[in-house]
């Protein structure tokens, strides 16, 4: 979308640990650094003032939907078609969930119908008079660029911190019977030099799962299974590919999480100390966890979920056989459902 600003303008992102939608990959200290051209990266407070955000969009599908033949790119301000996750408190601002910035409030929320690429948006964008606006639900948005060559550029270059690929890679040996030599999946420092051909990599003797929960099971009902289905799909993905051990990323709550311990006894998690909270913070947890996930000999994911977005990008730049990466958990009244899309590395 950025592109579609007026050159020179930076169009930040607005704060840090994305939990529980996960980050995506944070460049390494000692890695080699994004391409110059890439603008950095402010914090809301150091724009706007404080933790207020002028204006929330939340965006939706129109409520009549498309006629085949008849595709245009539009955005309406329209009246919200579900229930919105915001809620006005004594002061009229409104509270919700921002990321876990409790602090964090918004002043308006309009709910807006779009149909097209990201860049659709801009003009209304361009013509507003707040400050700091935030988009919700963004993935109704189609990417104006997704997949070309800057894409990759930019997300090849964002690599992993080292520190919390050790962490990853040390649990994946003590756990999961992994490591890069077996599993023929040997890393580059270098991003420009990390050219692997697809289906080279093996990967662990597990299968990896990206269980979303909390907010996606509202805002996606129909396209994220319950527990119970998700449990019954793992289980017949393990016997088809003659695996025993289930390495599972979640934000499940409590109850979710040891009823999932409950059917799944193959499970395992990365369960950090407190030490290990307090060192990595959330977002850091959350690039160990994705590290996992993309060593896996195979991988399944949610629908929509940019947290699974990453990890299929990883498991791309490792060189995985696209067939066991793309895949996604169907919704329990979905007898099937569409499978995530490959997008091919172009260098």
């Amino acid at each position: 979308m950025a592109p579609s600003f007026s050159p020179g303008r930076s169009w930040p992102p607005s704060w840090g640990s994305p939990w529980p939608s996960r980050p995506l990959p944070r460049p390494s200290r000692r890695g080699t650094a994004p391409p110059p051209s890439l603008p950095p990266a402010w914090r809301l407070s150091d724009e706007a003032g404080g933790p207020f955000i002028d204006q929330v969009y939340v965006l939706q599908n129109y409520a009549e939907g498309w006629k085949e033949g008849t595709w245009e790119e539009k955005i309406d301000e329209r009246p919200c078609i579900d229930q919105l996750m915001y809620s006005m408190d004594k002061h009229k601002y409104y509270r919700g969930w921002f990321w876990g910035y409790e602090e964090t409030r918004g002043l308006n929320v309009t709910c807006l119908s779009v149909q097209g690429s990201a860049s659709v948006i801009a003009p209304l964008l361009l013509n507003i008079s707040a400050r700091s606006v935030m988009l919700d639900r963004a993935e109704n948005l189609l990417h104006d660029h997704y997949g070309g060559k800057d894409y990759w550029n930019t997300r090849r270059s964002m690599v992993f911190a080292k520190h919390l690929r050790v962490v990853g890679d040390l649990f994946r040996a003590q756990y999961l019977n992994s490591t890069d030599e077996k599993d023929r999946t040997q890393y580059v420092e270098d991003w420009t030099k990390m050219k692997v051909k697809l289906g080279t990599a093996i990967g662990g003797p597990y299968l990896a799962v990206h269980l979303r929960r909390k907010d996606f099971i509202w805002g996606h009902r129909s396209d994220v299974p319950s527990i119970q289905g998700a449990v019954k799909k793992i289980h017949s993905l393990l016997k088809l590919h003659k695996l025993e051990r289930v390495f599972v990323a979640t934000d499940a709550v409590v109850e979710e999480t040891e009823e999932l311990k409950r059917l799944l006894p193959q499970m395992v998690r990365f369960e950090p100390t407190w030490e290990e909270v307090e060192q990595y913070k959330d977002g850091g947890i959350a690039v160990i966890d994705q590290w996992i996930c993309a060593h896996a000999r195979y991988f399944i994911g949610t629908s929509v979920s940019t947290f699974s977005f990453r990890i299929h990008e990883e498991r791309e730049i490792l060189g995985f056989d696209p067939k066991t990466t793309y895949n996604r958990f169907c919704g329990d009244e979905e007898k099937s459902c569409e499978q995530p899309t490959h997008w091919k590395i172009i260098y």
